[in-house]
């Protein structure tokens, strides 16, 4: 890892009409609209959505730093968070993230640590320590057979 801090860049672009265009560095762009719920065509990723995928790709990133330091073997993880969007104090906002996992991990796996791993995942996710929502994990591990 490079020393701290890091800053990353992006952009987006839009007509008055058209869908938001984001770019970053030399990456894929990705064409955004606003989701169903907010009047958008819904057949975009929208911010919402967007937000949503990135506390589970940020959260299976840090399991997978995490297990590998602490040299848990495990075969496959499935990260399905809920993201609830209120309206607090006139400000419409992320309230709650509900982070459902699955891991599965080979025979013999001590399910105790897996378990502990899932966990300090959740809390050493960067995205989900910067918002302001609480957020809630549930855990399933499989072992295969």
């Amino acid at each position: 890892m490079q020393d701290l801090p890091h800053h990353y860049h992006a952009s987006a672009h839009a007509t008055a009409d058209s869908h938001v265009a984001m770019n970053a560095c030399d990456l894929p762009e990705i064409v955004t609209a606003a989701p169903l719920e907010f009047g958008g065509p819904g057949d975009k990723w929208s911010p919402e959505h967007l937000l949503v995928g990135t506390v589970a790709n940020c959260y299976i990133l840090t399991f997978r730093a995490i297990a590998r330091n602490s040299k848990l073997e495990w075969t496959h993880l499935e990260c399905s968070p809920v993201g609830t969007l209120e309206r607090v104090d006139r400000t419409t906002r992320f309230t709650h993230f509900k982070i459902s996992v699955t891991l599965t991990v080979p025979a013999g796996t001590d399910t105790e640590k897996a378990e502990r791993l899932l966990r300090r995942a959740e809390t050493g996710c960067l995205v989900t320590q910067s918002l302001l929502a609480e957020t809630e994990l549930d855990t399933n591990i499989i072992v295969e057979s």
